[in-house]
């Protein structure tokens, strides 16, 4: 009998979480021409409704920022993962966020590695939407992106999952 439950358990593709609590959209939606246009890679971006920062992935963080704003996290599998809170939030020179985690450090997913306070970004008009974005879409055989479910929970919804080449 043809069962769906093995063909999923061995598949290829790997999962991405939420790296925040809120609702997805489109790529082509995020108000900013870098993330929308696709130019720093392919994913979505989440409209946030919670504070706390997670890892999406296994990995390591690659990259932060020195106003904390983004984060890159590398999967044991060589898929770099850019985490980017709010759009132009660079200009807060750090003000709003709290980083937990160290370059360098290996990481889970759903563990925390930031705050926001998102008063701060819509006080100050920045757009808080946070695009999560591979990289490296030049390692990446097929790529689902997952924008049907609407909601998201932080480290628990799966957002985007992938094959490597």
């Amino acid at each position: 009998m043809f069962s769906f439950s093995k063909i999923f358990k061995n598949s290829k593709f790997k999962n991405i979480f939420a790296p925040i609590s809120g609702n997805l959209i489109n790529i082509e939606k995020i108000p900013d021409e870098a993330f929308s246009q696709k130019m720093l890679g392919n994913g979505i971006g989440i409209i946030p409704e919670s504070n706390l920062v997670a890892s999406p992935v296994d990995g390591v963080i690659v990259n932060i920022t020195g106003t904390l704003h983004a984060f890159g996290i590398r999967t044991e599998d060589n898929i770099d993962v850019l985490v980017h809170i709010g759009i132009d939030t660079v200009k807060l020179k750090s003000q709003g966020f709290k980083c937990f985690v160290k370059k360098n450090q290996k990481i889970k997913t759903g563990e925390i590695i930031a705050e926001v306070d998102l008063n701060i970004l819509r006080e100050n008009k920045f757009e808080i939407c946070s695009p999560v974005i591979i990289t490296n879409m030049d390692k990446i055989k097929n790529l689902k992106i997952n924008i049907n479910i609407g909601k998201v929970e932080v480290g628990k919804s799966i957002i985007m999952s992938y094959e490597t080449l």
